[in-house]
């Protein structure tokens, strides 16, 4: 093994934990956020994070469809964090 695949496991393992421990306390703050918007906020943040997790996972594994799935994760994300505030400002998504 050399230094710079050293270096490169090490930084992964620790962009793996943080943005594992970003999810948990948006997952938290998902449960004991006291106002709507405080929750659709945690949503989109647990979306970004998953989406981070996707991929380090794929630059881990040096597998290229995790990049094609996590640019599926963002767009899913980015529809359903505007629906999902839309419906909670009017109270429907279609006008």
């Amino acid at each position: 093994m050399t230094t710079a695949t050293g270096i490169l496991d090490f930084a992964l393992v620790i962009a793996f934990v943080a943005l594992a421990l970003g999810q948990i306390l948006s997952m938290v703050r998902l449960i004991l956020g006291p106002t709507p918007g405080d929750r659709i906020l945690a949503l989109d943040t647990m979306v970004i994070n998953a989406l981070g997790l996707v991929i380090v996972l794929g630059i881990n594994l040096g597998v290229q469809i995790y990049f094609e799935v996590s640019l599926l994760i963002a767009m899913l994300g980015f529809v359903s964090t505007v629906a999902l505030a839309r419906f909670l400002l009017r109270g429907d998504i279609i006008e």
